[in-house]
């Protein structure tokens, strides 16, 4: 069933528009700002320069670019590009395999078991599994023009993931071969970032409904509301336990607990975060508009900040990899874009 939505109260906005972290309980029609209690600081970055290496995509862009990205194994980095699942080693060199549906628009990646990665196909309504060795299996989806989004596989080697266009969240049994869908309750709501949270539950983003999703393996929805057009876009399981998310369009990362307590943390004006990431005790936020990626403590600060390299780079997805480092895609959005990048935070 759907979850109690309520409205931030005018105190809570106009702390928020104040630049002031807030605390939102949901639940039973009320919503209360609390002070949050400060967390323990993380070991903070190093490099002073030079930190951020970027790698130029062989394929060009003919409709897509670098989306998704994903640890494989050892060094290994695996994205999603137009009609291609690529690999990036740690010295950058790139090899990508072309799936075998064209037109596949190749998004969000996530690992699997015995060393593969799953992805899906936005364009073509599928997931895909590629081994180590680059061989692709593709599972078709039987809603028709789904747009599968964001992708995670559980302990038990199921694959879960949100269907943006179709307004479901699926399940992928690969062994059976066999896809479940549940019907988020908010009509058009847009799931599109997916987490499987500590208490088992799957997490997401409700892109046009501004709000965040919870689903239990047995298909019971909760929904957060937040600030109106908020477009949330990733999330990830935070080093508190908590879900941690981006919200494009009002510059701000957010945090709910489990039990349903939502924060929302302002970033600078413009930054336009998208991707975002758990690493060292803290997030790491690709910042689409301004061009950084940001480390963000548990308590909401913003500790550092990364400059990328090329001008109108639009960082877009995140993720951690050996050594300490952040890989990112640059969006082919930007005149900088369509490149892979490490942020090595910790270098001399």
């Amino acid at each position: 069933m759907n979850g109690s939505r309520t409205t931030i109260a005018a105190s809570a906005r106009n702390a928020l528009s104040r630049g002031r972290a807030i605390c939102i309980l949901v639940g039973a029609g009320v919503a209360l700002a609390t002070t949050l209690s400060p967390a323990a600081a993380a070991t903070n970055p190093t490099c002073s320069s030079s930190c951020i290496t970027e790698f130029a995509v062989p394929t060009p862009v003919v409709y897509n670019g670098p989306f998704g990205i994903a640890k494989g194994l050892g060094d290994d980095m695996w994205f999603g590009d137009q009609d291609t699942i690529g690999r990036v080693a740690r010295d950058g060199s790139i090899t990508q395999y072309t799936v075998p549906s064209p037109g596949a628009g190749v998004g969000w990646v996530t690992r699997g078991t015995n060393g593969g990665m799953w992805f899906v196909e936005r364009f073509t309504n599928k997931l895909g599994r590629v081994d180590n060795l680059g061989n692709v299996t593709e599972f078709s989806l039987p809603t028709a023009n789904s747009v599968p989004q964001g992708i995670v596989m559980d302990d038990n080697g199921i694959v879960w993931f949100a269907e943006q266009a179709g307004n479901r969240i699926g399940r992928l049994d690969p062994v059976a071969n066999t896809v479940v869908e549940y019907t988020v309750p908010t009509p058009h709501a847009g799931p599109q970032g997916l987490a499987l949270g500590p208490d088992g539950a799957l997490w997401f983003t409700e892109r046009n409904a501004a709000q965040i999703g919870r689903m239990d393996q047995a298909g019971g929805f909760t929904e957060y509301p937040l600030l109106a057009g908020a477009s949330p876009q990733r999330i990830t399981v935070g080093p508190d336990g908590a879900l941690w998310f981006t919200e494009l369009a009002t510059s701000v990362v957010g945090r709910v607990t489990t039990a349903g307590a939502l924060t929302e943390f302002p970033l600078a004006g413009g930054s336009r975060p998208v991707g975002i990431a758990s690493a060292d005790g803290a997030l790491w936020v690709a910042e689409f508009g301004s061009d950084k990626i940001a480390r963000v403590t548990v308590d909401g600060a913003v500790s550092d900040e990364f400059d990328v390299p090329s001008p109108a780079a639009t960082p877009f997805q995140i993720a951690a990899g050996s050594n300490r480092a952040l890989w990112f895609t640059e969006s082919f959005q930007g005149a900088g874009g369509n490149k892979v990048a490490r942020l090595d935070p910790y270098a001399p």
